[in-house]
């Protein structure tokens, strides 16, 4: 299930484009199928599921505008979990570069339509 959504950045590429940092509470959670609305200059990524708003961020002038004329957005989402990803307590370097592991996170990138109220 998911704990908690963050609007990380909006800007404006080929059309809106919204990073979002989604936080798990389990490694085996696949239960995110967000859904956009916009009313009243905000954006609002829903839970399809249950419906319940998740985040919600406002628009510039410009944004609103290139929203309502393509009716889509870019998600571009990356996903955490708890328990896994955080702040390293101890640093294992790797012997052959003298570089710090890194932990994996998964990213994903969608064109969802934007429905508006």
């Amino acid at each position: 299930m998911v704990d908690t959504v963050e609007v990380s950045r909006v800007t404006i590429r080929d059309t809106v484009s919204v990073d979002l940092s989604v936080w798990m509470n389990d490694p085996d959670d696949w239960d995110f199928r967000p859904s956009l609305f916009y009313a009243n200059n905000t954006l609002s990524v829903r839970c399809a599921n249950q419906g319940h708003e998740l985040a919600s961020v406002e628009l510039d002038d410009e944004q609103d505008e290139a929203l309502q004329r393509d009716r889509t957005a870019e998600l571009r989402v990356k996903f955490q979990v708890h328990g896994m990803h955080g702040r390293l307590k101890k640093i294992h370097p790797i012997i052959a570069d003298g570089k710090a592991k890194k932990l994996a996170t998964a990213n994903w990138k969608t064109t969802q339509s934007v429905s508006f109220e």
